[in-house]
């Protein structure tokens, strides 16, 4: 049977002459001690307790050290706070982007599909007129695109996409 964890040597010598001394019973030596915490064996439970709990706060202590060690290695890719360096923000933002396709919808003025885009590292958003680019699917595949937000036949997505790119392009030369 494994020992617990708070049985070391010096502990144990401790609890040793504790018993020698007091010879089991007062370990203040009281002649005629009638306090029962002042017994040997009520006594070393509480100190059996004070040693687990010490042993509890080295191993948080001994976890928070070592989880900071591991949180303070040098490995990140980019960085978590602070400003970015030249080298990572040419990264950045050449990986960015240029604008991002929220959603289709139909105008209630023209009764004409648009994309609503917003722009990348921006609150911007725009509504693109897409024409007659949708002409080509049926009435039940763009309604689902625009109600439900389901994907576009690959081709007319493309078209849209450049629509799209040539609308944010415009806004971002003017």
């Amino acid at each position: 049977m494994a020992q617990p964890k708070w049985v070391t040597p010096s502990r144990q010598t401790q609890l040793v002459s504790i018993f020698l001394r007091s010879r089991g019973f007062c370990v203040f030596g009281h002649p005629h001690c009638l306090i029962p915490e002042h017994y040997y064996e009520v006594y070393i439970e509480g100190l059996i307790a004070d040693w687990q709990a010490d042993d509890r706060q080295q191993d948080i202590a001994d976890w928070q050290e070592e989880r900071k060690r591991l949180h303070s290695l040098a490995e990140r890719r980019y960085p978590l706070r602070g400003q970015f360096s030249s080298i990572a923000k040419d990264i950045f933002f050449a990986n960015q982007p240029l604008f991002y396709l929220l959603g289709y919808g139909i105008s209630g003025l023209t009764f004409k599909p648009f994309a609503r885009v917003r722009l990348a590292s921006s609150f911007v958003h725009l509504f693109v007129d897409l024409g007659d680019s949708l002409k080509g699917m049926s009435k039940n595949k763009r309604r689902k695109a625009i109600r439900y937000g389901k994907a576009l036949p690959i081709e007319k997505q493309r078209e849209v996409e450049q629509l799209c790119r040539l609308a944010v392009r415009h806004y971002l030369d003017h």
